[in-house]
């Protein structure tokens, strides 16, 4: 069983594990770890790509099983696409990282935005064509 001390440990490991392409973050703080859990009496780490087909993901995984390797853990790493990942995940301090790096970090906005771009009319904007 994966008490709550242990679980803590397995968190703190994966916090130093840096994404492979913005080394001065980790996978947590880009949120491509999304869980930990205990799964069949196995340990299960969940990660998600920043994007569908993302190269780095296989680094990643090499890089948890490090981690884990040098608590003595091995773990089941599943890779979730739902929900798709969002840079909605990373969080003020992170941003602020990104930026000190010489990433323009993004800025959250919500679907009412008047920032959000769209690239195709809403339903409601469109006049609907009637089917003879």
């Amino acid at each position: 069983m994966l008490t709550p001390i242990r679980l803590q440990q397995v968190w703190d490991a994966l916090d130093n594990v840096p994404d492979p392409e913005i080394p001065v973050v980790s996978i947590r703080e880009l949120g491509i770890l999304r869980d930990v859990r205990e799964d069949d009496g196995g340990l299960e780490i969940i990660i998600t790509p920043t994007y569908s087909g993302c190269p780095a993901m296989g680094q990643i995984e090499d890089d948890i099983r490090a981690a884990l390797a040098f608590q003595h853990l091995t773990a089941r790493i599943t890779t979730q696409l739902a929900p798709a990942w969002t840079t909605d995940w990373i969080n003020a301090a992170t941003k602020e990282k990104l930026h000190s790096y010489g990433i323009a970090p993004p800025h959250t906005t919500t679907p009412d935005s008047d920032k959000v771009i769209r690239f195709a009319p809403r339903k409601s904007d469109v006049n609907a064509i009637a089917c003879p």
